[in-house]
C-alpha cells in the first residue's frame, strides 16, 4: 500500500501556480496587456498617426490658399518733382493687400499625392500589426519557456522527493546493522545534488517569469503566475503525458500550402506590397513636374502715400480711393530645368525596383520561417512520441530497480542510476511536450489563427 501512494506521489501532476499567488494570467491576458503597455507598439501607433495628418494635410491642398500682407516703405534724399526739378524729400507708402491662389491643374500631383500618402497610412497600419504579432511571438514564447521551467522545477523537486524518502529508509538500516554508512553518506550526497538541482531549476524558473513581465512592462515578477494550459491526457496515461498529438491537423498541409494562406494576411507582406503601389505613384509625381500647372488667382489691395512738404489726401480717403481687386489666371509651362525632372523620375524607377526586391525579400523570409517551423513541429512530435515510450518504460524500469533495491537484490548506485534515467525522461517529455505545443501554436498563428493554447 505505502508503495501504491509512493509511485501515486511520485507521478501525479503538481500544479505550475505558485502557491499564495495572485491570479494567474492567461496567454490571452498576457497578450493584450503587453500589447497596450509596449513602448515599441505605441511608438508604431505614433507612426500611424504622423501618416493620419499628412494624408490630411495632402487632401486640404485642393483648397484655395488666403494670405494677407501689410507693407511701410520709407524713402529719403532728392527726388523729381512734378515740373523737372529735384528736391530733397522723404515719403512713405502703406499697402495692405488679401490674396487667394488656387490650383485648377497640377499635373495631377495633388491626386497623386492624396493617394501615395493613403498607401504610406496602410503601410505603417501593417506595420503596427507587424509589431504586434512580433510582441505576440514573444509573449507567447517566454510563456512557453515559464511552463517548461516549472515542470523542470517541480521533477527536481519530486527527485529531492525520492532521495529524502531513500535516505530515511537507509538510517533506519543503518541503525539495524542492514545498511553501511557509506551507503547513506553516498545517498546524502545525492540528496545534496538534487536540492542543487531543484534550486537551479527553481532560479530558472524565477528567470523565466522575470522575462515575461518586463515583456509585460510589469514592474515586478513578485506574486505573478500564468495558467497551464489544458491538456488532455490519453486514455490510461497519467496527467503529466497530456496528449498534444489531437493537434495534428496542421500535417493535412505543407508549408507551400501554410505560405500561401500566410501571403494574403501577414502585415509583413501586405506592407511591402502597399510600398510598391507607393512607389508607382512617386513615379507619377515625380512625372507631374513635365505637365504646366494652371492656378486660379485673387485679391484685394489698397495703398497710402504721403510726401512730406506736400498736402495729401487722409488715410481713410486715400485707401477707399486706392481699393482695387483683381483676379486671373496664371500659366507656368516648364521648358527646361537642367534635367532635374528626367533625373527625379529615373531615382523613383530605381526605387520602385528596389522596392520590387524588398517585397521579394520578405517573401522568401517568410517562405524560410514557415518552412523552419513547419518541419520544427515535425520534428516535435516525434521528439514528443519517443519521449513519450522513453518515459514509459524508464518508469516502469524504476519501479523494478526499486522493488529490487527494496528486497536487496540491487545496491544504492544502482538504484540511483534507473532513477536519474526515469527522471531525466520526464524532464525530456516536459521539453518535447511544450515544444510541439508550442510549433503547432505557431503554424495556426501563420494561417491567421489567434496565437493561444
Amino acid at each position: 500500500m505505502k508503495k501504491i501512494i509512493f509511485f501515486s506521489f511520485l507521478i501525479s501532476h503538481f500544479s505550475l501556480i505558485p502557491a499564495g499567488a495572485q491570479t494567474p494570467w492567461s496567454l490571452r491576458q498576457c497578450i493584450d496587456h503587453a500589447l497596450l503597455h509596449n513602448i515599441s507598439i505605441k511608438q508604431k501607433e505614433n507612426q500611424c498617426h504622423q501618416r493620419q495628418l499628412q494624408l490630411s494635410t495632402a487632401r486640404w491642398r485642393r483648397l484655395p490658399d488666403l494670405n494677407g500682407s501689410v507693407s511701410e516703405n520709407f524713402s529719403f534724399g532728392r527726388g523729381q518733382t512734378l515740373d523737372g526739378t529735384y528736391v530733397n524729400r522723404s515719403t512713405n507708402n502703406t499697402s495692405f493687400s488679401l490674396g487667394t491662389t488656387m490650383p485648377l491643374f497640377t499635373g495631377f500631383q495633388i491626386p497623386n499625392t492624396v493617394k501615395l500618402n493613403q498607401l504610406n497610412l496602410e503601410a505603417a497600419t501593417q506595420d503596427l500589426e507587424k509589431a504586434k504579432d512580433d510582441i505576440r511571438m514573444k509573449v507567447a514564447q517566454a510563456y512557453v519557456q515559464i511552463l517548461y521551467d516549472m515542470e523542470i522545477s517541480d521533477v527536481a523537486h519530486r527527485q529531492i522527493a525520492i532521495d529524502s524518502q531513500q535516505v530515511t529508509r537507509l538510517e533506519m538500516f543503518l541503525k539495524n546493522g542492514k545498511a553501511s554508512q557509506a551507503e547513506l553518506s553516498q545517498q546524502q550526497a545525492t540528496l545534496a545534488q538534487a536540492r542543487l538541482t531543484a534550486t537551479q531549476a527553481d532560479n530558472n524558473r524565477q528567470l523565466a517569469l522575470l522575462a515575461l513581465t518586463q515583456l509585460l512592462e510589469l514592474p515586478s515578477p513578485d506574486d505573478f503566475s500564468i495558467v497551464a494550459p489544458l491538456l488532455s491526457p490519453r486514455e490510461g496515461e497519467a496527467p503529466i503525458h497530456a496528449d498534444l498529438l489531437s493537434k495534428g491537423g496542421w500535417e493535412v498541409a505543407s508549408p507551400e500550402a501554410i505560405y500561401q494562406e500566410a501571403l494574403a494576411i501577414k502585415p509583413e507582406v501586405q506592407a511591402e506590397q502597399l510600398r510598391l503601389s507607393a512607389a508607382e505613384r512617386n513615379i507619377k509625381i515625380a512625372q507631374a513636374a513635365n505637365y504646366p500647372t494652371l492656378n486660379l488667382n485673387a485679391g484685394l489691395q489698397s495703398t497710402y502715400n504721403k510726401t512730406n512738404g506736400m498736402s495729401s489726401a487722409s488715410f481713410g480717403n486715400q485707401l477707399k480711393n486706392n481699393f482695387g481687386q483683381y483676379v486671373g489666371l496664371s500659366l507656368s509651362v516648364p521648358i527646361f530645368n537642367r534635367f532635374a525632372t528626367r533625373n527625379n523620375i529615373r531615382l523613383a524607377k530605381i526605387d520602385r525596383e528596389n522596392q520590387l526586391l524588398q517585397l521579394e525579400n520578405v517573401k522568401k523570409s517568410l517562405y524560410k520561417e514557415i518552412q523552419q517551423v513547419f518541419y520544427n513541429a515535425r520534428a516535435a512530435k516525434s521528439k514528443y512520441e519517443s519521449s513519450h515510450a522513453a518515459a514509459q518504460s524508464s518508469r516502469d524500469a524504476f519501479m523494478l530497480m526499486q522493488a529490487k533495491y527494496e528486497n536487496g537484490r540491487a545496491n544504492v548506485t544502482e538504484f540511483n542510476e534507473a532513477k536519474n534515467n526515469y527522471l531525466k525522461a520526464e524532464s525530456d517529455l516536459v521539453q518535447a511536450r511544450y515544444e510541439y505545443l508550442y510549433q503547432t501554436a505557431l503554424i495556426d498563428f501563420y494561417r491567421g489563427k489567434d496565437l493561444d493554447f
